[in-house]
């Protein structure tokens, strides 16, 4: 397998909205370092594919209001490595301009689709899990996944049915389903056969050109008419006419619901979306009664199973909560139940409703 024709698309787009006040329209997580290692969870994406993918085969899906953040965090990236979004659509209008442009690059080429804010700890693990859907996607013509063994019935997440009798390392995707609820995520984890989607995506680009071509095709028409304008200087402005039309449709619910030849992988690396707040504390080291600081000086009294976030290295002191999420930002503070924490974009909202939307 050439390295050469490997290449890989970082989703930088979103806004993070359940990580606000720190995640914010104007600065969202994916900038920030959310997890106090020094680097920003882009930064860390980035590291983690260029042990696998050439450096310079990265591409950074963003908005294009956050190209200049791209710029500061990834200053050795060439500016045509960055692809700005000029409305946000979801996935899948995004993962076929840059799908079309790597394949016009390179016609041989494979691509892993990584969001931008996901937390890996066993950075080997996954490049061999990610190898081995490289190899899958070039011996067969396949839509490939990575999948990741449900520890219980989460209902944030999608799931991944693949077919029982399969016990090789690649498996035949049966269904898709999408945040299902209590009682549907426990019968998906009784069944045994289910695995959490990632949302990390490996394919031929050809292959998945032809899938976009077969399932979304008017998508794929008015990106065949310009196909002479991509990685030219009238690639912008064929963007700023056409890309808002599109319909705002996830990959997911685009192609993969669809498509028949789709395999997943079940990954051997551990993995966290950094969903919430309490996704977050989950990852993070902890004192002996169960809390995580990130930046304070802290001091934690009568207190348990806490996180707690401050927007620069100060004293904090904490006392009489339990299971609370505790975050200081600047010119906000929000001290809620880690139960609610799903609230936090209702809160949001309620907030750019009464100060202003640039509070959000």
């Amino acid at each position: 397998m050439n390295k050469k024709d490997n290449y890989a698309v970082i989703m930088a787009g979103g806004v993070g909205s359940r990580f606000w006040p720190v995640s914010k329209t104007s600065f969202p997580k994916q900038f920030h370092d959310m997890l106090g290692t020094g680097k920003t969870l882009l930064q860390q994406t980035f590291t983690r594919l260029a042990k696998i993918v050439p450096e310079d085969q990265i591409l950074i899906l963003t908005n294009s209001d956050y190209v200049d953040l791209v710029n500061q965090q990834l200053p050795d990236i060439k500016s045509d490595r960055i692809i700005a979004e000029p409305a946000m659509r979801n996935t899948a209008p995004c993962i076929l301009l840059s799908a079309l442009k790597i394949n016009k690059e390179n016609p041989k080429a494979r691509m892993i689709v990584a969001p931008s804010d996901h937390w890996i700890e066993d950075e080997d693990a996954f490049a061999r899990d990610v190898n081995l859907a490289f190899e899958a996607s070039t011996q067969k013509d396949l839509l490939m996944t990575l999948g990741i063994t449900p520890t219980f019935p989460n209902t944030g997440y999608g799931y991944i049915k693949y077919e029982k009798e399969d016990s090789g390392n690649v498996k035949i995707v049966e269904t898709f389903t999408e945040k299902p609820d209590y009682p549907t995520a426990q019968s998906f984890l009784k069944e045994g056969n289910y695995l959490w989607n990632a949302g990390i995506f490996i394919w031929k680009t050809s292959f998945i050109i032809d899938q976009y071509q077969e399932f979304l095709p008017d998508m794929f028409s008015v990106f065949e008419k310009s196909w002479s304008k991509l990685n030219t200087n009238k690639e912008e402005s064929f963007l700023a006419d056409y890309y808002p039309q599109f319909e705002n449709i996830s990959i997911d619910y685009g192609i993969l619901e669809k498509a028949k030849q789709v395999g997943v992988i079940e990954a051997s690396f551990d993995w966290s979306d950094l969903g919430t707040w309490g996704s977050l504390h989950n990852e993070l080291p902890k004192d002996e009664n169960n809390n995580v600081s990130v930046n304070a000086q802290s001091v934690f009294i009568d207190t348990t199973n806490t996180i707690l976030r401050t927007s620069e290295d100060k004293i904090a002191i904490i006392k009489g909560l339990n299971d609370y999420i505790v975050v200081e930002n600047k010119d906000s503070l929000v001290i809620l139940p880690k139960k609610d924490e799903q609230e936090i974009k209702t809160i949001r909202n309620l907030v750019m409703e009464k100060f202003g939307k640039n509070h959000g």
